[in-house]
């Protein structure tokens, strides 16, 4: 009986914990991981595609919408920036707030 008592108090206290994790952001654990995966991905094909200014180019995500900023030298980067955000899997938006360098 005690032993079914301390179960039972175990579980209380594991969904205490879960459900304030949720509470603290208003998010649940899997969508900061799927915000985090769309980030990392993003970041990695701006890689592949060599834009050479990836490193002034910052990239947050936030239930699936993606915000880029920064510098990039042309027009032609910031377009082909939103291209490749555009094409990453999950993204429902994307906010391109990227400033093209002034020469």
């Amino acid at each position: 009986m005690i032993r079914n008592l301390k179960s039972i108090g175990l579980v209380f206290v594991l969904l205490g914990i879960l459900g304030g994790c949720q509470a603290m952001t208003g998010r649940t654990a899997g969508e900061n991981v799927d915000d985090a995966t769309i980030t990392s991905t993003v970041k990695a094909r701006l890689a592949q595609d060599k834009l050479g200014t990836l490193t002034r180019v910052d990239v947050d995500t936030t239930s699936g919408v993606v915000a880029l900023n920064g510098v990039v030298a042309t027009p032609q980067d910031r377009s082909r920036a939103e291209e490749v955000a555009r094409a990453v899997g999950g993204v429902k938006k994307v906010t391109n707030n990227l400033q093209v360098q002034k020469k």
